[in-house]
């Protein structure tokens, strides 16, 4: 692709960047196969490609709209394009600079501000996020269905006294997680210490920085990454193996602090050591003796495979695959590579497509005949439990319970 860079950007490192992502698209239109906004609203421009001219022209100093803005907003950064695109084109970074420069251009409307003023006050902060949906809870019995709905039920958190083991690694828990389904953790905790594993949590580890970062808040979202790095960092320097995500999406987001963090000279090292020792928990997994587990699933299980796993993260098949090591019964889901509508805050911004990729993802897990469903990212299950006729779980709480059973 032929660019012209406005002067004012061009030989910026931000223009630098666009720049090369841009030349390196060829047009093909492989994208627009696996975006999940087109497949709904079949519109260019609700497409990788099409989003790419906008960001284009946005960059070579032409007018952007209100409608550039939208069009850039309803995408999902699920990175599925990445993952069909023949050029390896990092659509998701050239979003990220294409979104903060419309940003400087077009200001949010007041009610917009308000609300990303209040997701940004309170759930990357697991001390706030916790009160404010255990009040949520209490009252939910009396709540209309719409915002019941949208509330999901207090789960218990089953602790068990675990021994010390020779083999150490850390676990984040996150900022939502937490209070959400603080059991996947612990679930985590007791199957990883079947096989010689104990967990260690870092205290002042919070929110990985997804949240601010992806509302372009970005230095907030460096901080994030910067608080748990030096949460971390006496844990690493004493030998720490890995540090376990059971989040996709928190696993996403840490395994590029590193090339987040490149320009810092205080962080730069420190954080490619972070990305270098992070693994989804079916990484971990994946590399241990399981079968001696010798569990005996009762279910038949539909697994939805969250965009943060296979495409940010390039592990897709890698959660199934462990699965049937372990006995499950894996049922087949049609357009497993399309986006739930979870993806961060984005159902909470643009519920009318999340809402109808949900369903579609809920159509799919339902036609599987499944007796269970499950995923691997906390936004994904609280997403798709609001309409569910199954309940949705962490598949490693499924393995802990046929632990349990055994």
């Amino acid at each position: 692709m032929q660019t012209n860079i406005a002067e004012h950007i061009k030989y910026s490192p931000l223009g630098r960047e666009a720049d090369a992502i841009l030349r390196k698209c060829v047009h093909c239109g492989f994208c627009l196969a696996t975006c999940p906004t087109y497949s709904v609203r079949k519109n260019e421009l609700e497409s990788p490609r099409g989003r790419i001219y906008l960001i284009k022209e946005a960059l070579e100093g032409k007018p952007v709209t209100a409608s550039t803005q939208q069009h850039l907003d309803s995408c999902l950064n699920c990175r599925s394009c990445e993952t069909t695109c023949p050029a390896s084109v990092p659509y998701h970074r050239l979003l990220e600079i294409g979104t903060q420069i419309v940003e400087q251009e077009i200001p949010r409307s007041l009610q917009q501000k308000a609300l990303r003023r209040a997701i940004l006050t309170v759930l990357p902060y697991r001390s706030r996020f916790t009160p404010v949906l255990r009040t949520a809870q209490l009252l939910r019995p009396v709540l209309p269905k719409r915002l019941k709905d949208k509330i999901p039920a207090k789960q218990p958190t089953h602790v068990q006294h675990l021994n010390a083991q020779t083999r150490k690694m850390l676990i984040l828990d996150g900022c939502v997680q937490p209070a959400l389904a603080p059991d996947i953790n612990a679930a985590t905790a007791r199957v990883l210490a079947k096989l010689g594993i104990s967990l260690q949590t870092a205290k002042k580890a919070g929110c990985c920085g997804a949240i601010s970062y992806h509302l372009n808040q970005r230095s907030d979202g460096l901080n994030f990454m910067r608080q748990n790095i030096d949460a971390w960092w006496p844990y690493i320097e004493d030998g720490c193996e890995a540090i376990v995500m059971t989040a996709s999406g928190c696993g996403t987001t840490v395994k590029e602090y590193g090339d987040l963090l490149k320009n810092d000279p205080l962080y730069a090292k420190k954080a490619a050591r972070v990305s270098s020792l992070t693994r989804d928990l079916s990484e971990i997994l994946s590399q241990e003796p399981v079968e001696q587990l010798n569990i005996q699933p009762p279910t038949s299980i539909a697994f939805q495979c969250p965009c943060s796993l296979q495409h940010g993260q390039g592990l897709s098949g890698h959660v199934e695959q462990l699965l049937r090591r372990l006995g499950f019964a894996l049922k087949p889901v049609a357009d497993g590579h399309i986006c739930c509508g979870s993806a961060g805050t984005y159902s909470i911004f643009q519920p009318e497509l999340a809402h109808e990729l949900r369903d579609k993802k809920l159509k799919a897990l339902k036609a599987s005949n499944a007796e269970t469903y499950t995923s691997a990212n906390i936004g994904c299950i609280a997403h798709l439990s609001e309409h569910s006729d199954k309940p949705v779980q962490h598949w490693i709480q499924l393995v802990d319970a046929a632990l349990s059973n055994n």
